[in-house]
């Protein structure tokens, strides 16, 4: 009795420990999944008129109406990475990262910003940081556009003009020329519907004189083209030799219905394709969606335009479109309760009206330092499985996720909740929904200007002092949390 007592206890013990051997290679992250963080240049390089730089469109912005951002401030300085870059790295090294987003700022590279005039000093200031980067085993993941638009281009009407397509064809091959021999993960484009439609009288556009509702389309309809062109070029002249991939990043605020009526469940529907549908649908599926093309077009026939103000591919320009892309870049930060909105006066035009929704945000969800940016995690989950049914689940990087607060402080308990529970809504995408997650970038290193608010908001894993000449870096709590999941792969 005593020998079969043992050995139902050596079982039982057996059995334990393969249900926890089992337990934690389950909920473990994907041998090849990678984790990174990311930035921008306008955001953190400063340095805005150093060695042969010119003017892009927030320098114009920050120096000519200061009024625009929340403090006043620019980015002339901001992190002083121009300088401090090698610092950076050893941030990077120290978190563990395998990737490193951040983007190449055009005015740096290419001093005519439409000419052939190659600017060596920043093409030097880009290949140290590429290339210790690779000296310390983190993969540059490079995004050619980031919001910083060469002035001059701005002034000759930005992406309502359909130069912009040779214009970024022409800065894309030269960086395809310049570091495509070390980078092989390119993002065309961050956040086109930011670009078009909520900045397009700065970042898209220098025609005011076209309604809201012709220049935001206009702009998303040559974004799509010179995004297509990019990815050709890349394709046909350097991918054989380069063997990289290329994709686009696209920002995505989960839609929620608001009540489980219908016309409520439609209008979450209808938002989710007017804000991602209307760049990743004819980028993988071959058009806008119809959503989106017949309720512009019926808005349109409403306020008398002689056709819809959504401007329509080509039969060959679909084709051009159609399936470039080797990954799409994801950007999620919040989520929103939608329901079907009112028709609005005929007087004005625009993206918001045409979506027809009104939105809303529960106050119990808890609350960060960026004006509406709610901690809802179950909106990252929904999100990805909507794009795995939607888009036949394509390889899906995660470039932007990230928690705002105004203090700055180190002790951020509230970011490491964040992550925890952001990451967790991704493992569970990837294990039990089974998609195709394949990296996890936070937004962001550091401390940085955040575009209209300035420095009022600190998305930083690690806090910067901004009032010290030497912009002086220090670990958060928050980073040594990432750190940890980085090292062990799992979630506490």
């Amino acid at each position: 009795m005593v020998f079969k007592g043992f050995i139902i206890l050596l079982l039982s013990i057996l059995i334990s420990i393969f249900d926890s051997l089992t337990q934690t290679a389950q909920w473990e992250f994907p041998e090849d999944f990678k984790f990174g963080v990311a930035t921008s240049a306008y955001q953190i390089e400063g340095g805005w008129d150093e060695d042969g730089k010119t003017t892009s469109v927030w320098d114009r912005i920050t120096h000519q109406t200061p009024a625009f951002i929340a403090d006043q401030s620019s980015g002339d300085v901001a992190c002083d990475s121009y300088h401090q870059w090698e610092r950076d790295v050893e941030m990077l090294k120290e978190l563990g990262v395998q990737y490193y987003r951040f983007s190449l700022a055009w005015t740096r590279i290419l001093s005519g910003a439409y000419t052939s005039t190659v600017n060596q000093a920043g093409v030097k200031y880009y290949n140290n940081l590429i290339d210790k980067l690779i000296e310390n085993g983190i993969e540059p993941v490079v995004t050619l556009y980031h919001w910083d638009m060469p002035q001059k281009i701005s002034t000759l009407g930005g992406l309502t003009n359909d130069a912009w397509v040779k214009f970024f064809s022409h800065y894309a091959r030269t960086a395809f020329e310049l570091f495509g021999d070390r980078v092989k993960i390119w993002i065309t484009f961050n956040e086109p519907n930011i670009i078009c439609h909520y900045f397009n009288s700065v970042l898209g556009s220098g025609q005011p004189a076209y309604p809201n509702g012709v220049i935001e389309y206009l702009c998303s309809y040559n974004l799509l083209k010179a995004h297509a062109e990019a990815y050709h070029i890349y394709n046909r002249e350097f991918r054989h030799k380069q063997g990289g991939k290329i994709g686009i990043t696209l920002n995505f605020e989960w839609a929620e219905p608001a009540t489980d009526k219908p016309e409520d469940v439609e209008a979450a529907e209808r938002r989710r394709q007017f804000d991602f549908g209307i760049f990743a649908n004819p980028i993988i599926n071959f058009d806008y969606p119809k959503v989106v093309i017949d309720r512009v077009a019926k808005r349109s026939e409403l306020e008398d335009f002689p056709e819809s103000r959504l401007q329509k591919f080509t039969f060959a320009e679909k084709l051009n479109v159609k399936g470039t892309y080797d990954f799409l870049g994801l950007n999620h930060y919040t989520t929103w309760l939608v329901s079907n909105g009112d028709e609005a006066s005929l007087e004005q035009s625009s993206f918001y009206i045409d979506t027809k929704v009104s939105r809303v945000q529960d106050d119990s969800w808890n609350t960060t330092g960026a004006e509406d940016n709610r901690v809802v995690p179950w909106g990252l989950r929904k999100a990805l499985n909507w794009i795995k049914s939607t888009y036949g689940n394509p390889d899906v990087l995660i470039t932007e996720c990230g928690y705002s607060d105004r203090i700055g402080n180190l002790d951020d308990n509230q970011r490491i909740n964040f992550y925890r529970d952001y990451l967790n809504a991704t493992l569970q995408a990837i294990l039990e929904d089974g998609v195709n997650v394949k990296a996890f970038m936070a937004w962001s290193l550091m401390d940085n200007f955040e575009w209209n608010q300035g420095y009022l908001v600190k998305f930083g894993l690690y806090h910067v002092d901004f009032n010290d000449p030497k912009r002086v870096r220090t670990m958060k709590d928050s980073a040594k949390y990432y750190q940890k999941i980085i090292v062990t792969r799992r979630l506490d």
